[in-house]
């Protein structure tokens, strides 16, 4: 590996001050206490004793003594030192350096005084070894991140950094190590497990005769068509790669981040490729990606049943039981007027004799009656009536259920080989319905017209009331048998529920395990629970944490009736911002975690360019510029543009953000709001799911981004079709690629629940969705013994719902290894929060987070209709504006294609939108530094501007941003970081001054 990984801005900057000490900074490491005063006085002059000041100082922040000048140290520096030890002319440390033995004697007395060690120390040089050996084995990051926790560790631990050289060659040194120990280790391991799997894994690489690509490239390949047949290749699939029984090959002691990254790094590698690595680092490879294959082709499989399940079979039945049901109402709506008619005469007529006491006159009544209509229709349109409207109330749902079993010949092909699948497993509550699954295939193969399936033969428990009619009542049946074909679907409908409760789950899997597996318990909860509870601020007893929450639910209630009472009365945009952030510098490359070639840039922004406005490669394809030849793009597509560079270049941008000046008018962070963005999606693919809403007769995906209130986007995650936002926000929430942690959250009425509220509250988090229709929800008080509680006058009425805090206290500790669980990314929420509702029916600990969660929804209910102060909703709805003014910006820039995302496989719709979001934060950092820019020379010129009209101002409008004509991907970085401002009085300044450029 080479050692010339850091760039050359980088290698300058090590052991220097490469710019100015913040003031936070200087009142950490360049502060002077009494010892150091001390050790300073023993000088002579006032330029020994600010140089040897300096020198203290120096080696505090930047962990060495300056080899060349130890004078080379920023101004700012100079004077803050000087002040401190009242010396009024700082340009006598110019003096320092006449005599040069000095510097280098008063270095050693520092490092003796403050105990620094040399970095080729015996000691200290192992246990830094130690220290580089265990980070490089445990942690799948680049030489460049290792190199920085190295420069961190020596820092802390008072070792002198060593050259820049020296230090690069360990690092590089250590990761070929941690390398070459990954490979051997995994190698060995699938040998020991069977001597034939790394053959059987290198013939993988084989290209078929006949064929076009390995059978590597073929497994490789998601399921794509949602039918019975493709799902029974998806399960064939999951079979082949099964076959190889990856399960065998002991790899617990390989750290899981390390696995990932071989695995990651393989499957981004071309089959020839792979077969010329080298041994043993061709067989880990390939052991990594079979691996990771095993789990994701369950994951595609599990992923087409639940979208076939959904669209194929259920919505289809629904729509042909709604327009059978839609077909007769014309004749239901004649029988009913009819019977309508002659019901009101013989009403009439009862009323009379009633009303006269006369005796009933049968004759009589149906005279009148015939006088309406003739007694043969009336008879007629009665029992056409009763034909139509059953007395069962669930009629429709049954309805529904006979037309399923028509869908029979959908779910055959895949039935054998479903009921035989080793990767389904089940939790005690869903063990029967992964034992009728079992069963399935014998159902399949048996010839129903010869030997009837006798009621007997089923298990009637996982024949819910809505089947029954379907399952045992088919008349075209003999008498007493049960319709296999109904019996069946039902129980696969069973199956795809408690797969979306998580009461059946697949193994190995990553979306689809079992959630109750992967909860921090004994020694691993031990190990972190002090932590995580410190950090949630829930380190206390639960009693005392409650009560807290009732004192100020009760102080809540009594301050609203108080009120209620008072109340009566071009692409040269990106490359300008990468200019000021070094954003593009995340983009590393898959392998080894650095930058292989020149110009990388360019080929990034051009990139990006064509991802964000979904233009595809053509328009940014210049086959006279070597970065942007299309097998260069093509190239930097695969090994640099991906998940984890994307998130890492949007820290970058976010973290940027926050320190421009005018930002501090908008917010600190601590408010954010998450919603989703709708796309089409025209292409075949088992990731997107149908919402006639939103996609009409097509399909799409929910692009779900979290943006904060100094406008940055913070996270964002991809979910197929339209599904509960409320169930994946804490997922985004948690995963979020930088700035600081948002205490307040803001959501677009997402769908919600008492259990979602308690979730975001033990998170530390304030839930608060702005709900459709507030009259329809319920407030809650809550009581506690040894807590005083009051009465709160006309809210009595809406506040009888009482809160049980006794299930919280209960199911406390679990509910604080659920917490722990999740901020440490051990389970999804979304996941949690399926297998906690049941579909209506909340498990024991999920009805717990439901009561702690009611205290939470009230106070924010009493907030949204304060009636006096409407600081909170005012907030909450200014930072939705923000939301929806990012998406209209998204829908802009995003419109090749008319908007549609035509990538079939689910990574690529990550890529492709994360690069959007990449592209969305810098296009509003460009436009924030010239906001404030521009904000900076009107003050300056005398012009008064309030800061409420500041924070008022928006980064996102973009009537300058012009996406479309041809693209230029030159770099232009301005003097001086900022282009010259426009003057206002200028002629034309509404015009195009360029109207063929884009800027992105």
């Amino acid at each position: 590996m080479p050692v010339e990984f850091l760039t050359d801005e980088q290698a300058e900057a090590y052991g220097k001050f490469h710019e100015e000490p913040t003031r936070p900074e200087l009142e950490r490491f360049f502060f002077l206490d009494d010892e150091d005063r001390k050790l300073i006085a023993k000088r002579r002059g006032d330029h020994n004793r600010l140089g040897f000041a300096l020198q203290m100082c120096t080696v505090r922040y930047i962990g060495r003594f300056l080899p060349d000048d130890p004078l080379d140290v920023p101004w700012t520096v100079v004077e803050h030192i000087a002040e401190q030890l009242g010396i009024e002319d700082a340009s006598c440390v110019k003096r320092y350096t006449e005599r040069k033995p000095t510097a280098y004697e008063h270095a050693w007395e520092i490092r003796d005084a403050y105990e620094y060690h040399e970095y080729e120390d015996p000691e200290w040089s192992r246990r830094f070894r130690t220290f580089l050996h265990g980070r490089a084995w445990t942690h799948a990051e680049g030489p460049v991140a290792l190199f920085n926790q190295a420069v961190g560790w020596l820092r802390r631990n008072r070792v002198l950094l060593p050259g820049v050289s020296v230090l690069a060659r360990q690092v590089s040194e250590v990761r070929t190590i941690a390398e070459k120990r990954l490979h051997a280790t995994v190698a060995r391991a699938a040998a020991r497990a069977d001597r034939e799997l790394p053959a059987q894994l290198v013939a993988t690489l084989v290209t078929p005769e006949g064929k076009r690509f390995s059978e590597l490239e073929r497994l490789r390949r998601p399921p794509t068509r949602t039918t019975g047949t493709a799902f029974a290749r998806a399960l064939e699939r999951v079979d082949e790669i099964g076959a190889f029984g990856l399960g065998r090959v002991r790899l617990n002691k390989i750290p899981p981040n390390r696995l990932a990254a071989l695995a990651r790094y393989g499957l981004g590698s071309k089959a020839a490729g792979l077969e010329r690595a080298a041994e043993p680092k061709r067989t880990a490879m390939l052991t990594a990606v079979m691996r990771h294959l095993e789990a994701k082709a369950i994951d595609e499989a599990l992923d087409l049943f639940q979208v076939l399940m959904a669209t194929r079979l259920i919505s289809t039945a629904k729509r042909a039981t709604d327009k059978d049901r839609l077909s007769t109402l014309p004749q239901l709506e004649k029988a009913s007027r009819t019977l309508a008619r002659a019901a009101k005469v013989l009403f009439e007529e009862l009323e009379l004799v009633e009303t006269h006491g006369a005796d009933v006159d049968t004759a009589a009544l149906w005279r009148a009656v015939e006088e309406v209509a003739p007694r043969a229709v009336v008879m007629s349109a009665a029992a056409l009536v009763v034909s139509l409207v059953p007395e069962d109330e669930d009629s429709a749902e049954v309805a529904m259920r006979a037309a399923l079993t028509n869908r029979y010949a959908t779910v055959r092909p895949f039935l054998a080989l479903l009921g035989e699948t080793s990767a389904l497993g089940a939790a005690p509550v869903g063990a029967r319905v992964l034992a009728g699954v079992r069963r399935l295939p014998a159902l399949a193969r048996r010839r129903v017209k010869d030997k009837p399936l006798l009621p007997r033969e089923v298990d009637d428990k996982l024949v819910p009331p809505a089947w029954r009619k379907a399952v045992y009542a088919n008349p075209a049946l003999p008498a007493g048998s049960v319709d296999r074909d109904a019996y069946v679907v039902c129980v696969l409908e069973q199956l795809h529920r408690a797969l979306q409760r998580r009461d059946v789950f697949a193994s190995p899997s990553h979306r689809w395990s079992d959630p109750r597996a992967r909860l921090l318990d004994g020694k691993e909860w031990d190990a972190v629970c002090e932590d995580v509870l410190a950090g949630l601020s829930l380190d206390m007893p639960v009693e005392e944490h409650l009560a807290a929450l009732v004192t100020a639910l009760d102080a809540a209630w009594k301050l609203m009736a108080e009120r209620l009472e008072e109340a009566g009365k071009d692409a040269k945009v990106s490359i300008e911002v990468h200019s000021w952030t070094g954003f593009l510098d995340a983009f590393v490359h898959l392998g080894d975690g650095t930058t292989r070639m020149k110009d990388l840039t360019t080929s990034l922004v051009a990139l990006l360019v064509s991802e964000a406005c979904n233009i595809g490669l053509t328009p940014v394809t210049n086959p006279g510029v070597e970065a942007l030849t299309r097998s260069r793009l093509v190239h930097v597509d695969q090994y640099y543009l991906r998940a984890d560079t994307i998130a890492a270049a949007n820290a970058a941008l976010i973290a940027a953000q926050a320190e421009v000046p005018i930002v501090r008018y908008w917010g600190d962070g601590l408010l954010a709001s998450v919603d989703g963005l709708r796309f089409v999606v025209p292409v075949r693919t088992i990731n997107a799911a149908p919402s006639p809403k939103y996609f009409g007769f097509k399909r799409g995906i929910t692009w779900l981004n979290a943006v904060n209130d100094q406008v940055a986007g913070i996270g964002q995650m991809v979910v197929p079709g339209t599904p509960r936002d409320s169930l994946h926000i804490l997922d985004a929430l948690l995963n979020l690629d930088g700035g600081v942690k948002p205490e307040m959250v803001a959501t677009d009425n997402a769908s919600y629940s008492d259990m979602v509220f308690g979730l975001f509250k033990i998170l530390g988090y304030n839930f608060s969705p702005r709900f459709r229709d507030l009259d329809d929800q319920r407030f809650w008080r809550a009581t506690m013994p040894g807590v005083e509680t009051g009465t709160y006058g006309p809210l009595e009425d809406i506040a009888r719902n009482r809160v049980n805090l006794n299930k919280v206290i209960a199911h406390w500790p679990d509910m604080l290894r659920v917490a722990g669980s999740l901020v440490t990314n051990q389970v999804r929420a979304y996941d949690l929060l399926r297998m906690f509702g049941r579909e209506g029916r909340p498990t024991p600990l999920g009805q717990a987070f439901a009561e702690y969660g009611r205290i939470a929804k009230t106070l924010h209910l009493l907030a949204v209709v304060d009636p006096v102060d409407d600081t909170y909703r005012r907030q909450m709805n200014r930072q939705l504006t923000v939301q929806e003014s990012r998406h209209k910006l998204a829908r802009d820039v995003c419109h090749g294609k008319r908007g549609t995302i035509h990538q079939a496989y689910r990574d690529g719709m990550e890529d492709q939108l994360g690069s959007l979001g990449l592209v969305l934060n810098a296009v509003v950092l460009w436009t924030t530094r010239y906001i404030d820019a521009a904000v900076a020379q009107l003050r300056a010129e005398g012009h008064e501007i309030r800061d409420e009209d500041i924070a008022r101002l928006s980064p996102l409008k973009h009537k300058n941003l012009n996406v479309l004509g041809r693209y230029s991907f030159t770099a232009s970085v301005p003097a001086g970081g900022l282009r010259p401002l426009r003057d206002p009085d200028a002629a034309g300044l509404d015009d195009d001054e360029d109207d063929d450029g884009a800027e992105d």
